[in-house]
């Protein structure tokens, strides 16, 4: 059983997973950043952006693990 939990992130269902966590992610900081934005805090925004930069990146490198792992989705490409 252990040996499953170790190889879970290198599977399809593992970066599916990660992928889907990491975009839930991103409706917290876009809830930061509208809060930020209503009450004209700079520092708050700028977390926000970082933040969001963050997600961006993370997604970039999950959606690059699901293509190494040879996905045949139609949607991937």
């Amino acid at each position: 059983m252990a040996k499953k939990a170790k190889n879970f992130k290198k599977s399809k269902t593992g970066v599916y997973v990660s992928l889907a966590s990491t975009a839930f992610g991103a409706v917290s900081v876009a809830k930061q950043a509208k809060m930020a934005r209503k009450d004209n805090d700079l520092l708050r925004l700028a977390d926000a952006a970082v933040s969001a930069a963050a997600i961006v990146t993370g997604l970039a490198i999950l959606y690059r693990e699901l293509k190494r792992l040879g996905d045949d989705d139609v949607l991937l490409g």
